[in-house]
């Protein structure tokens, strides 16, 4: 029988109650693949999307394995050759998974990873890569930001944002951040130079002549974040699917998908190991508790990220 191991599956869209926690045989890595022993796993808004039916929208066929970013240990590679994936068993590493990452075992491309960040535990450094994959190809690849452009993020306390905010900073932008009063300090920590709570005012009143909007928030906000814009500028969204809204005010918008790339990766594992960028985990739940970890996700105050810690 093949070993066994503990994952979170589900077998049909619905609310919290179609996730289940179960053992399932361990997969075996083919060509181009490690197996890594999962020590921490990143939770998303997009998992208890996919949860909720976008899933069936993105094409996945159910059993669906939940999880997408993780750190761990390298545990067995293709045909136990070490050399051939640049990994060595028992080597630390990070990284973006297509399904299975809350699981106590996955099967993970070589290109998805890279080594974790030296002067981060595996809680920390799995709070990283989807999250700073996401705000660097939004702000970079989609923004086109560059040094002294002046920049909105939405929902600044957010995992995405908070890491945005930060990459922004070392990138040497103006950043203007708006979250709720409560979480003024925590978003002033990050290093922004201007801060909006938006409980107390329009936010689009106060932020103006931004060249580019990160957005993670959506919606209202999404919609209202077109009039902070300059002529020419982007408002980029991780979260909204934009239609015709720019045209009006001469800027542009465009909805970023995270996807692997092991050179950003590599440059964001820079950041973090020279300290510009520091990962804020608000919560650490176990693999059992993934219901609950969902629905603070979903709830959307989290100051930061939520991880589930599965091996010690």
């Amino acid at each position: 029988m093949n070993a066994q191991m503990k994952a979170v599956m589900l077998h049909a869209y619905g609310g919290n109650d179609v996730v289940q926690c179960l053992e399932i045989d361990r997969p075996e890595p083919r060509a181009g693949e490690v197996l890594v022993k999962i020590h921490a796993a990143g939770v998303n808004p997009v998992d208890w999307k996919i949860r909720s039916g976008m899933g069936q929208r993105m094409g996945l066929a159910l059993p669906i394995h939940l999880g997408g970013e993780i750190a761990g240990t390298v545990e067995a590679l293709e045909n136990g050759v070490s050399g051939v994936s640049g990994f060595g068993v028992g080597d630390a590493v990070f990284g973006i998974v297509g399904t299975g990452g809350f699981a106590e075992y996955a099967v993970v491309k070589v290109a998805d990873l890279t080594r974790k960040p030296a002067n981060l535990d595996f809680v920390h450094s799995a709070a990283v890569p989807l999250g700073a994959l996401t705000a660097w190809q939004g702000l970079f690849d989609l923004g086109k930001l560059t040094a002294g452009q002046r920049l909105l993020v939405t929902g600044g306390s957010g995992g995405v944002g908070s890491l945005a905010i930060q990459i922004a900073k070392a990138w040497g932008a103006h950043v203007t951040a708006m979250a709720s009063g409560r979480n003024e300090h925590f978003v002033r920590s990050l290093g922004v130079d201007e801060f909006i709570d938006y409980t107390q005012q329009p936010f689009e009143q106060v932020a103006k002549d931004m060249d580019v909007v990160f957005d993670t928030v959506g919606g209202d906000t999404f919609q209202r974040a077109f009039h902070t814009l300059k002529k020419g500028g982007v408002l980029v969204t991780a979260v909204a699917f934009p239609k015709d809204e720019a045209q009006p005010f001469g800027v542009r918008v465009a909805r970023v998908f995270c996807k692997s790339d092991l050179v950003q990766l590599t440059a964001i594992r820079g950041l973090v190991e020279s300290g510009q960028l520091k990962p804020h985990v608000a919560t650490v739940l176990q693999l059992s508790d993934i219901r609950e970890a969902l629905a603070l996700s979903e709830a959307g105050h989290t100051q930061g990220k939520i991880v589930l810690q599965i091996a010690a």
